[in-house]
């Protein structure tokens, strides 16, 4: 790891105090490292492999939305690796999504899915990854499969 030097304002410096308190970061470094890669993982290339965890809330009675995201999900069940529904109140779910493939795909849907009328809060992670097919023994038995390797930043194209 390279080490840097830079000069910032009171105020700045302040913010990343309290970011480095609310994230738990050990020191100012580990804080600015963080806030690094969030910031990059907005420049990812449209083409790069990632993780996506979609966040927002929806009232189920609006237009169908409780029946209609599952279904558009389970037409995109190649790229879904999970969902989670929680009631909030009696109007009002908090949905969890996590959608793997190109960066472009995953914020294609994130963004259709948060202009839906009922859906609101919406945001989007990204996280960096890189799959490769292995073929090796699982329970007595050896069998193709992909295994998807956390990257620290998107890479380049």
């Amino acid at each position: 790891m390279r080490r840097i030097t830079i000069s910032i304002e009171q105020a700045l410096l302040d913010d990343l105090d309290a970011f480095m308190a609310r994230s738990g970061a050990g020191n100012r470094s580990e804080a600015i490292r963080e806030i690094l890669r969030r910031g990059f993982g907005a420049e990812a290339s449209p083409d790069a492999e990632c993780v996506g965890v979609l966040s927002y809330t929806l009232d189920p009675a609006m237009r169908d939305l409780g029946r209609r995201i599952p279904q558009s999900r389970q037409e995109r069940h190649d790229a879904t690796v999970a969902a989670l529904s929680a009631p909030l109140d009696h109007d009002a779910s908090v949905e969890v999504t996590v959608m793997r493939g190109p960066v472009e795909e995953v914020n294609a849907y994130a963004e259709s899915l948060f202009l839906e009328r009922g859906v609101r809060h919406g945001r989007v992670a990204l996280i960096p990854v890189r799959s490769e097919e292995a073929v090796h023994e699982h329970g007595g038995a050896r069998r193709p499969h992909r295994h998807i390797h956390v990257l620290d930043r998107f890479e380049e194209a």
